[in-house]
Order: structure tokens, then C-alpha cells, then sequence
């Protein structure tokens, strides 16, 4: 088996001798593979850019990854650069290919630098490739400056917000850890994931919530039928619907009378409501409220 630092070296002597392209031959390589799907105009066309993934490569080493596996993520980008090229625009290859093998090895980057997904979007993947280079920078400058004027200067450099900065800041400060490590050395000790609580009721809890408000509906929807229609929208809009429910005052307005008798209407309803309850069980009508 061949290591990795073999490899990349096998890729890095086979770079440096790969011949440079003139623009007349670059363009002629092109125009063979966009036109016939020519394999050696394409290899000739690719080896002779190998350089240039290197050189674009080894400015994320710093993200701890190998440099074997950044230098074939950047080949892929160049891949697609040569599939996607149009040799009539006049432009070079190499710098229609900077983008595409860029782009790949940053999105290679963000995969695996760490488990947690982060840089989804323009902004912040240019703030994950931006804050170490700029908080070096404003370090180096003389005078002191706080961490959150630091923060708010990338911020309105990187047009994102300092509360972004903040947490990609927190990200990149530290590894990640596993939830199955151990809180400290000695033996015996209890992993991080022992002191996670869950807010969440525990499931008997749950079945029988939903099980409990499932006959408490069908209680009330018979109990209710013993009111007149004036209760029944009384009760309704005062205590089965979401929220505060209306006003004595709103429905007084509605039903053209006073909000006293709205109210006196409302207690006869809970009572005729908890007698219909009773009658069927005895302790049905404890979630009625006054």
C-alpha cells in the first residue's frame, strides 16, 4: 500500500513536469474535447493545470485535513472546469478553472472538517474561509481590541452578523468532542452524554395525555349538547378557543345585551354543563373551570 505523503509526491513530480500550455495549444486541446470527447486532449489539458491545484490546495492546509485528499478534490473541480469550458469565449483555462477547483475543495473542506454541518450559505461559508485570516490580521494591528469589537469588525467586513461571528468563532476555537467521552480520567467516569436531560415527557406520559384528552373531548362534545345556542357560543368564544377567548364586553356587543347578563348566561352554561358530566360519572366534571 502507497501512503498518502507518497502519493501527493508522485502528484506534486508529475506536475512540475508536465510541459506549459501556449494559449493557442490550450485552446486547441479545448476545442478537441468540447467537440470530439478527445481522452488525451483532455489528460494533456488537465496535466498541465496540476499546478495550479497544488498551489490552490495548499492554502487550506491549515484546516488540519490531508493534502493528498485536498489536492484530488481540487482534480474533481478541474474535472468539471474542462466539462464546462467554452474554448469560443477567449478566455484562459486556467482562469475559468481557479473558481471550479476552488469551490471543490471548499465544499470538501466544510464536509470534513468537522461533524456538524456549517457554511451552508454564501455568507457564511465566506465567514467559516475568512474569520481566522481576519482575526490574525486585527490581532497584528497595534493597540488593543476587545473580542467583540473584533467581532463586529469581521461582521461588517463579511456583511453578516456579530452574533454569526460569535458562534463560528466558538466553533472553530475548539475540537469536536465526542458525546461518549469521558468526563474526566479516572475510571469509572460518566460520559457527556449522561448529563444531557431531555425536557420532553417520558412516552407512558405522552400515550396517556392523548389518551386522557381523547375521552375528555367526547365527554364534553355530549355534554354540550344540552345547551341552547346562545350558551353554546358563549362557552365556545369564552373557553374553547385558543387564546384569552372573547370579552364579556365583545360578546355583550355581538349578542345585543349586557355584559353582566353575558356573565350570568356563562354560569348557568358551566352548570348545566358539570350536571351533564355528573350524571354520567361522578368525576367528569373536574376540568370544567368557573
Amino acid at each position: 500500500m502507497v501512503n498518502a505523503g507518497g502519493s501527493r509526491s508522485r502528484l506534486e513530480r508529475a506536475a512540475s513536469r508536465a510541459p506549459y500550455l501556449e494559449r493557442e495549444e490550450e485552446h486547441a486541446l479545448a476545442v478537441q474535447w468540447r467537440e470530439a470527447h478527445d481522452q488525451a486532449a483532455l489528460h494533456r489539458l488537465t496535466q498541465a493545470h496540476m499546478r495550479l491545484v497544488i498551489a490552490i490546495a495548499a492554502r487550506f492546509r491549515h484546516f488540519g485535513l490531508s493534502m493528498s485528499d485536498l489536492i484530488q478534490e481540487g482534480h474533481v473541480g478541474l474535472l468539471e472546469a474542462a466539462a464546462r469550458f467554452e474554448p469560443e469565449r477567449q478566455v484562459r483555462f486556467s482562469t475559468y478553472a481557479t473558481w471550479w477547483i476552488r469551490a471543490a475543495i471548499q465544499d470538501y473542506v466544510l464536509r470534513n472538517w468537522s461533524i456538524v454541518r456549517g457554511g451552508t450559505s454564501s455568507a457564511q461559508k465566506a465567514l467559516f474561509f475568512n474569520l481566522r485570516r481576519l482575526r490574525a490580521k486585527l490581532t497584528r494591528e497595534p493597540g488593543a481590541i476587545s473580542q467583540s469589537e473584533m467581532h463586529r469588525t469581521i461582521a461588517d467586513a463579511l456583511g453578516v452578523s456579530q452574533a454569526d461571528v460569535a458562534v463560528m468563532d466558538a466553533r472553530m476555537s475548539g475540537p469536536d468532542t465526542s458525546l461518549n467521552a469521558p468526563i474526566s480520567d479516572g475510571e469509572g467516569s460518566s460520559d457527556r452524554q449522561d448529563f444531557l436531560v431531555d425536557a420532553a415527557p417520558l412516552q407512558d406520559e405522552t400515550v396517556g395525555e392523548a389518551l386522557d384528552g381523547a375521552r375528555r373531548t367526547a365527554w364534553l362534545g355530549k355534554a354540550l349538547k344540552v345547551l341552547n345556542e346562545r350558551e353554546l357560543q358563549i362557552v365556545r368564544e369564552r373557553r374553547l378557543t385558543e387564546g384569552d377567548g372573547a370579552t364579556l364586553e365583545a360578546l355583550g356587543a355581538s349578542l345585543g345585551i349586557s355584559k353582566e347578563r353575558v356573565r350570568q348566561i356563562e354560569a348557568r352554561a358551566l352548570e348545566k354543563l358539570k350536571a351533564a358530566l355528573l350524571a354520567a360519572e361522578s368525576d367528569r366534571a373536574s376540568f370544567v373551570g368557573h
